[in-house]
């Protein structure tokens, strides 16, 4: 899986219209659109799923693509839906994971710096736009800053990898995740804030979609 997962920094779908075609094929019970759509998505779900779950990134996309082919033909939707499909039955495998992990531990004493994150009271820096995204260390590659990424709390992580890695909009975000878009943004600006002090870089470039 290493050598799909090495196609480049434009992680998203290139054309969305053949995303479409294969989606269309999938519901009518064609294997060739299915690999077709498997190659298409699967290296951003391990993407995610690696953010998430770290070293066991890739038992859970096999999860994940074992759940979809169970509910595919009940799916509805164009490629773009698919795509939300995908990446949300990828969270439920990871957190899944992580509650195990949670249970074999309950009797272990937890290292404070792997637990979550306190939640501050009040959005960082005042008012912030829910779409808008702002990028640290914009001369990293993508491997580089999804290798950051992993580093930060998981509901940040989560938040920039989907919007800014994965190029997803914050209402698609916000559906993925189980939040409301403000909490989206809230996880985000603090996300890209700790990477840019990751990578001594205090200013950030704002990109507006």
């Amino acid at each position: 899986m290493s050598d799909a997962a090495d196609g480049g920094d434009r992680l998203h779908p290139e054309h969305p219209g053949d995303l479409n075609a294969a989606v269309l094929g999938v519901r009518r019970g064609d294997e060739a659109a299915f690999r077709a759509v498997y190659r298409r998505l699967n290296p951003e779900l391990l993407r995610y799923a690696a953010v998430i779950v770290g070293q066991d990134a890739e038992d859970v996309v096999a999860e994940t693509w074992l759940q979809i082919a169970r509910d595919v033909l009940r799916f509805e939707g164009d490629g773009a839906s698919f795509r939300r499909f995908a990446l949300a039955v990828t969270r439920n495998r990871a957190r899944d994971v992580l509650r195990r992990r949670r249970r074999r531990v309950q009797e272990i004493t937890v290292p404070t710096d792997e637990l979550p994150e306190p939640r501050a009271s009040g959005a960082p820096g005042g008012e912030a736009a829910p779409d808008t995204a702002e990028v640290a260390g914009a001369e990293l590659s993508t491997r580089e800053i999804v290798s950051l990424i992993g580093t930060l709390p998981v509901s940040q992580a989560e938040a920039v990898l989907l919007r800014v890695v994965l190029d997803l909009d914050t209402k698609s975000t916000a559906e993925i995740l189980g939040k409301r878009p403000g909490a989206v943004a809230m996880a985000l600006s603090r996300g890209l804030r700790k990477l840019a002090r990751m990578v001594e870089r205090p200013e950030a470039t704002a990109v507006r979609r």
